[in-house]
């Protein structure tokens, strides 16, 4: 059993060391090839966060591990609203500038219904993830098509400071892209086999594990890069971060997943944890989006809400593991 737990401990570490290089490195490099501000911010930025995310649950799927996979999908889409988004806004309230994040919030609460639909009768089959897949690749074409009709938002004034205050050559940044990259395959697969080990030996579901350690564990990138850019009062870098990694969570990641095999998933998943995710995004489509003339805002009683929320979650879930309860 050490070897398993070191394997989880080392490859966590590892991952996030390796995301948080695979991110600049690929940021620096869009960077120095001309792509915008902006579209990194969206892009490089919101979805590279994810790349552990989509690692993990890739290989997961490959191994015959499903439920590994799509737990950590939507755990980490729970852990991103509530323990990143909840934190950062304890620590400091955060004001939402930018007109972009305020179309792609009522878009991941779309594709946040698209899931529960999905999920109905109990399994995400090759086709539905292809639907995934390309919804996704619609969302980044038209992105694109955005990001070069407009260069001025609040998302890409914070993506440009980042990138200044980062200074990567273009040399350093495709070092630090490929060596990103490398590593976190390699570590990805020590999370994975670590966490599917010590799921068989204490008869934990891996979609318990995915739920829970793997999706902490990968959404660890989010939050130190959030951390980050809240030191820099880039606010809506910090909601363009977590935003951005939830769509491609739910898109990408699932998607990928659900083409190399068939998820199939119990019925707790939609009755116990796709409803925690989808009140989570309906919260942070309302904060950030504000109403009645009100700034779209995140305050500190509202992150307290969020992180409640989150914690009284994870204890459930815990809870179940310890007492051998049923979690529905």
């Amino acid at each position: 059993m050490l070897m398993p737990l070191l394997a989880i401990l080392s490859g966590l570490l590892l991952l996030i060391w390796s995301a948080d290089r695979f991110v600049d490195g690929a940021a620096a490099t869009a960077g120095h090839l001309g792509l915008s501000p902006l579209l990194i911010g969206m892009l490089v930025i919101g979805f590279g966060t994810s790349a552990p995310e989509m690692m993990v649950s890739g290989l997961a799927a490959w191994q015959g591990n499903p439920g590994l996979a799509l737990g950590n999908a939507y755990g980490s889409n729970i852990t991103n609203v509530g323990l990143i988004l909840g934190l950062v806004a304890l620590i400091s309230p955060l004001t939402v500038h930018s007109q972009v994040l305020k179309k792609e919030l009522p878009l991941l609460a779309a594709v946040t219904l698209l899931a529960a639909w999905q999920l109905r009768d109990g399994a995400i089959g090759t086709l539905e993830a292809i639907v995934l897949l390309v919804v996704l690749g619609a969302f980044i074409g038209l992105s694109i098509w955005k990001g070069r009709q407009s260069e001025e938002d609040a998302l890409s004034q914070d993506t440009r400071q980042d990138l200044e205050a980062g200074g990567m050559s273009l040399k350093a940044g495709i070092l630090w892209t490929l060596l990103g990259l490398v590593l976190l395959i390699a570590s990805s697969r020590a999370l994975v086999w670590g966490a599917v080990e010590v799921a068989q030996a204490f008869g934990i579901s891996d979609l318990i594990i995915g739920l829970t350690v793997v999706a902490i564990g990968t959404s660890l990138p989010e939050l130190a890069s959030s951390i980050s850019a809240l030191r820099r009062k880039e606010h809506d870098l910090v909601l363009g971060n977590v935003v951005g990694s939830n769509l491609f969570n739910t898109l990408g990641v699932v998607g990928i997943a659900g083409v190399i095999t068939p998820v199939h998933v119990g019925s707790e998943v939609l009755l116990r944890d796709w409803p925690v995710m989808a009140v989570m995004t309906l919260l942070m489509l309302i904060f950030g989006i504000g109403w009645k003339g009100r700034q779209g805002r995140i305050n500190r009683f509202e992150g307290a809400a969020l992180l409640t929320i989150f914690i009284g979650y994870t204890s459930y879930l815990v809870y179940t593991v310890v007492h051998g309860v049923s979690s529905i």
